[in-house]
């Protein structure tokens, strides 16, 4: 894959773990004590983007599924600490995952889940992991499926304190779009307002891991 800033030299000397499963990332939510409305929410994005990335391996595309799936499941590692303390959850998220399993394409896909701050990727290298995370959060408002628009309506009316915020959340918007745009266009898949049959991943029996 082509075309993204890559994770640094430290990265690249040593070999690259395998990425956490499921276990590690619900022994992670334990460790930073992720509230359950944030657990539930990482839960539908995680099965969005795995979606995602199940069908761009169909389609040809080299891609991680494993590796998706991790950054999706941790994505929001953070979220419950600054809710708690501040700062930015992308940011402390990266870290800790850096720190605890050392899977740098991993923490990438954590650390610009909110927004990527670069033009986007043409072509094929638009089906790179972090815009699968970035697409799916922006699909799951708490724990539902939704379409972009009503996403970000949540997102203005929760965080749009300001003409900055606000300004923020209509950029993210239209980057998310246009992510849309493109993975419809490369997966043949038109998702605006596909469910991704998600229904209600997060009424689990027994209560989360």
């Amino acid at each position: 894959m082509t075309g993204l800033p890559q994770c640094g030299a430290l990265a690249r000397a040593r070999p690259l773990p395998p990425p956490p499963d499921d276990d590690r990332c619900f022994a992670l939510w334990r460790a930073y004590e992720m509230l359950p409305n944030v657990r539930g929410h990482s839960l539908l994005v995680a099965h969005i983007a795995t979606r995602l990335a199940e069908r761009a391996v169909e389609q040809g595309f080299d891609v991680s599924v494993e590796q998706v799936r991790a950054a999706a499941m941790l994505h929001d590692i953070a979220k419950s600490y600054c809710v708690r303390y501040g700062g930015s959850h992308a940011m402390i998220g990266a870290s800790w995952v850096v720190e605890r399993t050392a899977h740098y394409p991993v923490a990438q896909g954590v650390l610009f889940h909110v927004h990527w701050p670069w033009p986007l990727p043409e072509g094929a290298s638009i089906c790179g992991l972090p815009f699968f995370i970035i697409y799916a959060d922006k699909r799951v408002r708490h724990d539902h499926c939704v379409n972009l628009k009503e996403r970000f309506e949540d997102l203005l009316a929760r965080y749009g304190k300001n003409a900055e915020a606000r300004q923020s959340i209509r950029e993210s918007f239209a980057q998310g779009k246009n992510i849309e745009r493109a993975f419809t266009a490369l997966l043949k898949w038109d998702m605006h307002e596909d469910s991704f049959d998600c229904g209600r991943l997060v009424e689990r029996e027994g209560g989360f891991p």
